[in-house]
Protein backbone atom coordinates (compact mmCIF):
# COMPACT_ATOMS: atom_id res chain seq x y z
CA UNK A 1 0.00 0.00 0.00
CA UNK A 2 1.63 3.44 -1.05
CA UNK A 3 2.17 5.82 1.63
CA UNK A 4 -0.45 8.81 2.24
CA UNK A 5 0.65 11.97 2.09
CA UNK A 6 0.00 12.87 5.39
CA UNK A 7 2.09 9.57 6.41
CA UNK A 8 4.95 11.22 4.21
CA UNK A 9 4.79 14.29 5.73
CA UNK A 10 4.83 13.19 9.18
CA UNK A 11 7.47 10.79 8.35
CA UNK A 12 10.06 13.57 6.83
CA UNK A 13 8.65 16.04 10.40
CA UNK A 14 9.64 12.85 12.66
CA UNK A 15 12.76 12.42 10.77
CA UNK A 16 14.00 16.02 10.72
CA UNK A 17 13.19 16.27 14.65
CA UNK A 18 15.74 13.48 15.05
CA UNK A 19 18.37 15.19 12.76
CA UNK A 20 18.06 18.59 14.43
CA UNK A 21 19.01 16.64 18.10
CA UNK A 22 21.96 15.32 16.63
CA UNK A 23 22.48 18.09 14.57
CA UNK A 24 22.65 20.19 17.67
CA UNK A 25 25.56 19.00 18.69
CA UNK A 26 27.83 18.55 15.98
CA UNK A 27 31.52 20.49 16.37
CA UNK A 28 31.85 24.18 14.09
CA UNK A 29 34.44 22.00 11.84
CA UNK A 30 32.34 19.41 10.86
CA UNK A 31 29.74 22.04 9.74
CA UNK A 32 32.15 24.07 8.02
CA UNK A 33 33.89 21.26 6.33
CA UNK A 34 30.42 20.14 4.70
CA UNK A 35 29.72 23.83 3.53
CA UNK A 36 33.24 24.13 1.74
CA UNK A 37 32.87 20.57 0.07
CA UNK A 38 29.51 21.73 -0.68
CA UNK A 39 30.50 24.28 -2.45
CA UNK A 40 33.05 22.71 -4.82
CA UNK A 41 30.82 20.24 -5.63
CA UNK A 42 28.45 22.95 -7.06
CA UNK A 43 30.68 24.36 -9.55
CA UNK A 44 32.44 21.45 -10.35
CA UNK A 45 28.61 20.25 -10.77
CA UNK A 46 27.83 23.06 -12.55
CA UNK A 47 26.80 22.28 -16.13
CA UNK A 48 24.31 19.35 -15.05
CA UNK A 49 23.39 22.09 -12.56
CA UNK A 50 22.03 24.33 -15.12
CA UNK A 51 21.25 21.99 -17.69
CA UNK A 52 18.67 21.05 -15.06
CA UNK A 53 17.40 24.60 -14.26
CA UNK A 54 17.12 25.18 -18.44
CA UNK A 55 14.41 22.30 -18.49
CA UNK A 56 12.42 24.53 -15.53
CA UNK A 57 12.99 27.87 -17.72
CA UNK A 58 11.93 25.97 -20.77
CA UNK A 59 8.76 25.16 -18.84
CA UNK A 60 7.97 28.30 -16.82
CA UNK A 61 5.72 29.45 -19.28
CA UNK A 62 3.30 26.78 -19.27
CA UNK A 63 2.92 27.51 -15.41
CA UNK A 64 2.16 31.04 -16.04
CA UNK A 65 5.17 32.53 -14.40
CA UNK A 66 5.73 36.26 -15.99
CA UNK A 67 9.06 38.13 -16.91
CA UNK A 68 9.93 39.10 -13.25
CA UNK A 69 9.21 35.63 -11.96
CA UNK A 70 11.30 33.95 -15.50
CA UNK A 71 14.05 36.05 -13.99
CA UNK A 72 14.47 34.72 -10.01
CA UNK A 73 13.89 30.93 -11.57
CA UNK A 74 17.04 31.65 -13.61
CA UNK A 75 19.73 29.81 -12.33
CA UNK A 76 22.84 31.59 -14.78
CA UNK A 77 26.70 30.61 -14.21
CA UNK A 78 27.27 33.65 -11.78
CA UNK A 79 24.13 33.24 -9.84
CA UNK A 80 25.42 29.50 -8.84
CA UNK A 81 29.11 30.72 -8.64
CA UNK A 82 27.54 33.23 -6.00
CA UNK A 83 25.25 30.60 -4.18
CA UNK A 84 28.62 28.40 -3.54
CA UNK A 85 30.72 31.79 -2.69
CA UNK A 86 27.53 32.17 0.16
CA UNK A 87 28.34 28.82 1.36
CA UNK A 88 31.66 29.34 2.19
CA UNK A 89 30.91 32.67 3.51
CA UNK A 90 28.95 30.94 5.89
CA UNK A 91 31.58 28.65 7.02
CA UNK A 92 33.77 31.58 8.04
CA UNK A 93 31.16 33.44 9.96
CA UNK A 94 31.20 32.31 13.88
CA UNK A 95 29.68 29.89 15.08
CA UNK A 96 26.42 31.21 16.79
CA UNK A 97 25.34 27.79 18.83
CA UNK A 98 27.16 27.72 22.10
CA UNK A 99 28.14 31.49 22.21
CA UNK A 100 27.62 32.89 25.67
CA UNK A 101 25.72 36.00 24.86
CA UNK A 102 25.50 37.62 28.11
CA UNK A 103 26.37 36.29 31.78
CA UNK A 104 28.14 36.52 34.46
CA UNK A 105 28.21 35.57 38.68
CA UNK A 106 25.35 36.80 40.75
CA UNK A 107 26.30 37.36 44.24
CA UNK A 108 25.68 34.53 45.85
CA UNK A 109 28.31 32.17 43.54
CA UNK A 110 25.74 31.17 41.20
CA UNK A 111 26.98 31.36 37.44
CA UNK A 112 23.94 32.28 34.83
CA UNK A 113 25.00 32.00 31.61
CA UNK A 114 22.39 33.04 28.41
CA UNK A 115 23.68 30.67 25.33
CA UNK A 116 22.60 30.07 21.69
CA UNK A 117 21.00 27.06 20.33
CA UNK A 118 19.41 26.42 17.55
CA UNK A 119 15.19 26.78 17.08
CA UNK A 120 15.65 23.31 15.83
CA UNK A 121 13.43 22.15 12.59
CA UNK A 122 12.77 25.19 9.82
CA UNK A 123 9.81 24.40 7.07
CA UNK A 124 11.41 26.71 4.31
CA UNK A 125 8.73 27.43 1.73
CA UNK A 126 9.44 29.42 -1.76
CA UNK A 127 8.69 29.84 -5.07
CA UNK A 128 11.32 30.09 -7.86
CA UNK A 129 14.90 31.17 -7.14
CA UNK A 130 16.71 27.62 -6.69
CA UNK A 131 19.38 29.39 -5.30
CA UNK A 132 17.58 29.99 -2.07
CA UNK A 133 17.57 25.86 -1.50
CA UNK A 134 21.40 26.58 -1.11
CA UNK A 135 21.48 29.53 1.28
CA UNK A 136 18.54 28.26 3.27
CA UNK A 137 20.73 24.50 3.61
CA UNK A 138 23.48 26.76 4.24
CA UNK A 139 22.41 29.06 7.39
CA UNK A 140 20.13 25.83 8.81
CA UNK A 141 23.36 23.82 8.90
CA UNK A 142 25.55 26.19 10.16
CA UNK A 143 22.91 27.11 13.08
CA UNK A 144 22.08 23.78 13.70
CA UNK A 145 18.83 23.44 12.18
CA UNK A 146 17.26 20.65 10.71
CA UNK A 147 15.93 21.99 7.49
CA UNK A 148 12.77 20.70 5.21
CA UNK A 149 13.07 22.38 2.13
CA UNK A 150 9.49 22.75 -0.21
CA UNK A 151 10.54 24.35 -3.34
CA UNK A 152 7.78 24.90 -6.17
CA UNK A 153 7.00 22.99 -8.99
CA UNK A 154 8.49 25.88 -11.42
CA UNK A 155 11.70 24.95 -9.99
CA UNK A 156 11.59 20.95 -9.55
CA UNK A 157 14.71 20.14 -11.40
CA UNK A 158 16.96 22.70 -10.25
CA UNK A 159 15.97 21.85 -6.95
CA UNK A 160 16.54 18.54 -7.13
CA UNK A 161 20.04 18.73 -8.37
CA UNK A 162 20.93 20.89 -5.51
CA UNK A 163 19.51 19.14 -2.62
CA UNK A 164 20.69 15.60 -4.42
CA UNK A 165 24.50 17.56 -3.86
CA UNK A 166 23.64 19.12 -0.21
CA UNK A 167 22.50 15.73 0.68
CA UNK A 168 25.17 13.35 -0.72
CA UNK A 169 27.74 15.92 1.17
CA UNK A 170 26.19 15.31 4.72
CA UNK A 171 27.30 11.89 5.94
CA UNK A 172 30.36 12.40 4.03
CA UNK A 173 31.62 15.35 7.02
CA UNK A 174 29.52 13.18 10.00
CA UNK A 175 26.63 14.79 9.79
CA UNK A 176 22.95 13.70 10.02
CA UNK A 177 21.78 12.30 6.84
CA UNK A 178 18.21 14.28 7.25
CA UNK A 179 19.59 17.61 8.71
CA UNK A 180 18.66 18.43 5.10
CA UNK A 181 15.48 17.43 3.38
CA UNK A 182 13.21 18.14 -0.29
CA UNK A 183 9.95 17.34 0.14
CA UNK A 184 9.44 15.65 -2.80
CA UNK A 185 5.58 15.73 -3.88
CA UNK A 186 4.50 19.42 -5.57
CA UNK A 187 1.17 18.50 -4.34
CA UNK A 188 -0.30 21.81 -2.24
CA UNK A 189 -1.73 19.64 0.44
CA UNK A 190 1.49 18.69 1.54
CA UNK A 191 2.03 22.35 3.03
CA UNK A 192 -1.20 21.81 4.58
CA UNK A 193 0.07 19.37 6.41
CA UNK A 194 3.27 20.23 7.77
CA UNK A 195 1.45 23.49 9.29
CA UNK A 196 -0.04 21.33 11.24
CA UNK A 197 2.91 19.59 12.61
CA UNK A 198 3.90 21.97 15.40
CA UNK A 199 5.66 19.11 17.64
CA UNK A 200 8.19 18.56 14.98
CA UNK A 201 8.50 21.93 13.27
CA UNK A 202 9.82 25.16 15.33
CA UNK A 203 9.64 27.81 12.50
CA UNK A 204 8.13 28.27 9.29
CA UNK A 205 9.18 30.44 6.36
CA UNK A 206 7.48 31.63 3.34
CA UNK A 207 9.40 32.84 0.75
CA UNK A 208 7.08 33.81 -2.57
CA UNK A 209 4.33 35.69 -3.26
CA UNK A 210 1.85 37.36 -1.23
CA UNK A 211 -0.93 34.62 -1.84
CA UNK A 212 1.31 32.25 -0.46
CA UNK A 213 2.79 33.82 2.88
CA UNK A 214 -0.83 34.79 3.55
CA UNK A 215 -1.99 31.25 3.60
CA UNK A 216 0.51 30.08 5.57
CA UNK A 217 0.49 32.67 8.14
CA UNK A 218 -3.40 31.78 8.15
CA UNK A 219 -2.93 27.83 8.53
CA UNK A 220 0.41 27.99 10.30
CA UNK A 221 0.40 26.19 13.81
CA UNK A 222 3.66 27.48 14.59
CA UNK A 223 5.65 30.60 14.42
CA UNK A 224 5.68 32.32 11.01
CA UNK A 225 9.00 34.21 9.69
CA UNK A 226 7.85 36.50 6.58
CA UNK A 227 7.26 39.31 4.96
CA UNK A 228 4.35 40.21 2.55
CA UNK A 229 5.46 42.57 -0.30
CA UNK A 230 9.08 44.72 -0.65
CA UNK A 231 7.25 48.48 -1.45
CA UNK A 232 10.24 50.06 -1.05
CA UNK A 233 10.92 53.90 -1.35
CA UNK A 234 13.62 56.56 -2.10
CA UNK A 235 12.65 59.73 -0.82
CA UNK A 236 14.73 62.96 -2.79
CA UNK A 237 14.81 65.58 0.00
CA UNK A 238 14.83 69.71 -0.83
CA UNK A 239 19.00 69.54 0.26
CA UNK A 240 19.70 66.29 -2.23
CA UNK A 241 22.50 66.05 -4.10
CA UNK A 242 21.24 65.63 -7.52
CA UNK A 243 23.53 63.54 -9.15
CA UNK A 244 23.97 61.23 -6.43
CA UNK A 245 19.99 61.19 -6.00
CA UNK A 246 19.53 60.28 -9.86
CA UNK A 247 22.33 57.34 -9.53
CA UNK A 248 20.39 55.88 -5.93
CA UNK A 249 17.64 56.00 -8.07
CA UNK A 250 18.51 54.06 -10.66
CA UNK A 251 20.64 51.45 -8.73
CA UNK A 252 17.46 51.04 -6.53
CA UNK A 253 14.88 50.55 -9.75
CA UNK A 254 16.88 48.70 -12.39
CA UNK A 255 20.04 47.27 -10.93
CA UNK A 256 17.23 44.09 -10.33
CA UNK A 257 13.90 44.90 -10.35
CA UNK A 258 12.35 41.84 -9.55
CA UNK A 259 14.23 42.04 -6.11
CA UNK A 260 12.03 42.50 -3.12
CA UNK A 261 14.22 45.26 -2.16
CA UNK A 262 14.18 47.13 -5.32
CA UNK A 263 12.53 50.69 -5.35
CA UNK A 264 8.96 50.89 -6.36
CA UNK A 265 8.12 54.71 -5.46
CA UNK A 266 10.50 57.69 -5.61
CA UNK A 267 8.87 60.33 -3.73
CA UNK A 268 10.52 64.36 -4.59
CA UNK A 269 11.14 66.84 -2.30
CA UNK A 270 8.39 69.76 -4.22
CA UNK A 271 11.33 72.30 -3.79
CA UNK A 272 13.52 70.27 -5.80
CA UNK A 273 10.94 68.47 -8.45
CA UNK A 274 11.16 70.99 -11.39
CA UNK A 275 15.29 70.38 -11.87
CA UNK A 276 15.45 66.69 -10.78
CA UNK A 277 12.33 65.00 -12.57
CA UNK A 278 13.23 65.75 -15.80
CA UNK A 279 16.85 64.62 -15.52
CA UNK A 280 16.02 62.13 -13.65
CA UNK A 281 12.53 60.91 -15.76
CA UNK A 282 14.74 60.56 -18.52
CA UNK A 283 17.47 58.68 -17.10
CA UNK A 284 14.99 56.21 -16.07
CA UNK A 285 12.88 55.89 -18.86
CA UNK A 286 16.38 55.21 -21.16
CA UNK A 287 16.85 52.41 -19.04
CA UNK A 288 13.41 51.22 -19.88
CA UNK A 289 11.68 52.16 -16.77
CA UNK A 290 7.72 53.34 -17.25
CA UNK A 291 7.06 56.20 -15.10
CA UNK A 292 3.66 56.28 -13.61
CA UNK A 293 3.63 59.67 -11.65
CA UNK A 294 1.52 62.33 -9.89
CA UNK A 295 0.06 65.14 -11.68
CA UNK A 296 3.09 67.14 -11.55
CA UNK A 297 5.08 64.46 -12.38
CA UNK A 298 3.00 64.04 -15.76
CA UNK A 299 3.73 67.52 -15.97
CA UNK A 300 7.66 67.83 -15.35
CA UNK A 301 8.23 64.08 -17.39
CA UNK A 302 7.78 63.72 -20.77
CA UNK A 303 5.83 60.04 -21.62
CA UNK A 304 4.97 59.97 -17.62
CA UNK A 305 1.33 57.67 -17.80
CA UNK A 306 -0.93 58.85 -14.80
CA UNK A 307 -0.67 56.65 -11.29
CA UNK A 308 -3.68 55.62 -9.50
CA UNK A 309 -3.82 55.18 -5.93
CA UNK A 310 -3.43 51.70 -6.11
CA UNK A 311 0.13 51.82 -8.06
CA UNK A 312 1.37 53.14 -4.62
CA UNK A 313 0.64 50.12 -3.03
CA UNK A 314 2.20 47.30 -5.32
CA UNK A 315 5.28 45.41 -5.61
CA UNK A 316 5.77 45.93 -9.31
CA UNK A 317 8.74 43.86 -9.28
CA UNK A 318 9.36 44.86 -12.76
CA UNK A 319 10.61 48.28 -14.79
CA UNK A 320 8.18 50.54 -13.67
CA UNK A 321 8.24 53.01 -11.14
CA UNK A 322 5.44 55.23 -9.19
CA UNK A 323 6.46 58.80 -8.66
CA UNK A 324 5.26 61.63 -6.59
CA UNK A 325 5.72 64.96 -5.60
CA UNK A 326 5.22 65.80 -2.08
CA UNK A 327 5.66 68.95 -0.32
CA UNK A 328 8.33 67.96 2.19
CA UNK A 329 9.84 65.60 4.74
CA UNK A 330 7.03 64.63 6.74
CA UNK A 331 4.28 64.11 3.66
CA UNK A 332 6.99 61.84 2.84
CA UNK A 333 7.13 59.82 5.84
CA UNK A 334 3.16 60.16 5.64
CA UNK A 335 2.95 58.45 2.62
CA UNK A 336 5.44 55.77 3.11
CA UNK A 337 3.31 55.19 6.09
CA UNK A 338 0.58 54.56 4.26
CA UNK A 339 1.74 52.71 1.40
CA UNK A 340 4.65 51.16 2.53
CA UNK A 341 5.53 47.49 3.42
CA UNK A 342 8.06 48.09 6.65
CA UNK A 343 10.72 46.18 4.21
CA UNK A 344 12.92 49.35 2.84
CA UNK A 345 13.03 52.78 2.31
CA UNK A 346 15.70 55.69 2.18
CA UNK A 347 16.56 59.01 2.14
CA UNK A 348 18.47 61.39 -0.28
CA UNK A 349 19.75 64.06 1.69
CA UNK A 350 22.69 66.53 2.53
CA UNK A 351 20.65 67.37 5.62
CA UNK A 352 21.92 65.42 8.95
CA UNK A 353 18.93 66.88 10.83
CA UNK A 354 16.53 65.53 8.44
CA UNK A 355 18.16 62.27 8.04
CA UNK A 356 17.73 61.89 11.75
CA UNK A 357 14.16 62.54 11.44
CA UNK A 358 13.81 60.44 8.84
CA UNK A 359 15.02 57.66 10.69
CA UNK A 360 13.50 58.17 13.49
CA UNK A 361 10.05 57.59 11.91
CA UNK A 362 10.13 55.01 8.92
CA UNK A 363 9.28 52.22 10.96
CA UNK A 364 11.17 49.67 8.41
CA UNK A 365 13.39 46.81 8.78
CA UNK A 366 15.92 48.88 6.92
CA UNK A 367 16.12 52.74 6.56
CA UNK A 368 18.90 54.15 4.27
CA UNK A 369 20.76 57.56 4.49
CA UNK A 370 22.02 58.46 0.92
CA UNK A 371 21.90 54.61 -0.15
CA UNK A 372 20.40 52.45 -2.29
CA UNK A 373 17.73 50.45 -1.07
CA UNK A 374 19.44 47.05 -2.80
CA UNK A 375 21.91 47.57 0.30
CA UNK A 376 19.27 45.63 2.49
CA UNK A 377 20.73 42.39 1.49
CA UNK A 378 22.39 39.61 4.81
CA UNK A 379 25.42 39.61 1.76
CA UNK A 380 25.58 43.27 2.16
CA UNK A 381 25.05 43.68 5.33
CA UNK A 382 27.65 41.43 6.68
CA UNK A 383 25.59 38.57 7.58
CA UNK A 384 26.97 36.03 4.52
CA UNK A 385 23.60 34.30 2.97
CA UNK A 386 20.51 35.13 3.98
CA UNK A 387 17.19 32.97 4.35
CA UNK A 388 14.83 35.72 3.81
CA UNK A 389 14.17 39.57 5.07
CA UNK A 390 11.89 40.02 7.80
CA UNK A 391 8.86 42.37 7.91
CA UNK A 392 7.72 40.85 10.94
CA UNK A 393 9.48 42.59 14.65
CA UNK A 394 9.38 39.13 16.55
CA UNK A 395 11.53 37.69 16.37
CA UNK A 396 13.66 38.50 13.74
CA UNK A 397 13.72 41.23 11.18
CA UNK A 398 15.48 42.96 8.39
CA UNK A 399 17.63 39.62 6.70
CA UNK A 400 17.65 36.85 8.91
CA UNK A 401 21.08 34.44 8.75
CA UNK A 402 22.50 33.12 11.17
CA UNK A 403 21.79 34.81 14.66
CA UNK A 404 18.07 35.10 13.46
CA UNK A 405 17.83 31.07 13.02
CA UNK A 406 19.07 30.86 16.97
CA UNK A 407 17.08 31.35 19.85
CA UNK A 408 18.95 31.15 23.73
CA UNK A 409 18.94 28.82 26.80
CA UNK A 410 19.91 29.87 30.21
CA UNK A 411 22.60 27.93 31.54
CA UNK A 412 22.51 27.98 35.58
CA UNK A 413 25.79 26.55 37.51
CA UNK A 414 25.99 26.24 41.28
CA UNK A 415 27.91 24.21 43.92
CA UNK A 416 25.36 23.05 45.58
CA UNK A 417 23.54 26.04 45.86
CA UNK A 418 19.63 26.20 46.72
CA UNK A 419 16.91 28.65 47.31
CA UNK A 420 16.10 27.57 50.63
Amino acid sequence: MSQSLSDLCLSIARRAKAASAELSTVHTAAKNAWLLASADRLMKQADSIIASNAKDVAAAPGFGLNAASIDRLTLTPARLKSAAEGMRQVAALPDPIGEVREGGTRPNGLQVLKVGVPLGVVFFLYESRPNVTVDAAALCVKSGNAVILRGGKEAAHTNAALHAILADELPKHSLPADAVQLVPTADRDAVGHFLKLNQFIDLTIPRGGESLIRRVAAEATMPVLKHYLGICHVYVDATADLHVAEQIVIDAKVRRPSACNAAETLLVNAEIADLFLPLAGKALQAQGVEIRGCSETVRLVAGAKPATDADFGTEHLDLILSVKVVSDLDAAVAHIARHGSGHTDAIVTRDTAAARRFVARVDSSAVCVNASTRFNDGGELGLGAEIGISTDKFHARGPCGLRELTTYKYVVTGDGHIRG
